[in-house]
């Protein structure tokens, strides 16, 4: 039986992959948020922004499961950093059916919640005369909708996705 033959082999090559594909997939989520934040000029509010650190942690984790694997330490190690990669997928889920039900009016969100906002341009003028011009985004409101869903209900339906892959991957049996 050759290397390329052994089941073990072929497990790894499988949970690097799966790290692999998981670090680009979280960061193009968290891309996406970033791009329609600076490109398409929507200010995020709070939770939206509670709502990439999951990402911020999981894409370099998800690397360091990659280098892991590629290095060939122990196969406790790649696995252990791809679970760590589906609880904060599912930590990332929460958060994102959390603001979901919130902007549906089925809970009540924080109550500082527009205490954050982007920076403010003010033209030159000074920040009282910015006021009337620039307003905090609430997590109540949606600032987008697409095919129903707001930002956070397509945050919790990629989360749920990518939890399923980290688990899986972290799970695989030879």
């Amino acid at each position: 039986m050759s290397a390329t033959d052994d089941p073990a082999v072929g497990v790894e090559r499988q949970r690097k992959l799966t790290a692999l594909f998981l670090a680009v997939a979280m960061a193009a989520v968290v891309g996406s948020a970033l791009g329609f934040q600076y490109i398409g000029g929507y200010i995020p509010c709070k939770l939206c922004y509670e709502q990439r650190i999951p990402y911020y942690v999981g894409v370099p984790l998800m690397l360091a499961a990659v280098l892991s694997s590629a290095m060939r330490l122990p196969s406790w190690n790649t696995r252990l950093l791809l679970f760590a990669g589906g609880l904060l997928m599912a930590y990332g889920l929460y958060l994102g059916v959390f603001h979901s039900g919130v902007e549906w009016g089925w809970w009540p969100g924080p109550t500082d919640c527009t205490d954050i906002a982007g920076p403010v341009d003010t033209g030159g003028n000074g920040v009282l005369d910015a006021l009337n011009k620039f307003v905090p985004p609430s997590c109540d409101k949606a600032a987008l909708r697409i095919l129903g869903l707001s930002m956070a209900g397509w945050n919790a339906i990629a989360s749920l996705i990518l939890a399923i892959v980290a688990f899986r991957g972290a799970l695989l049996k030879r």
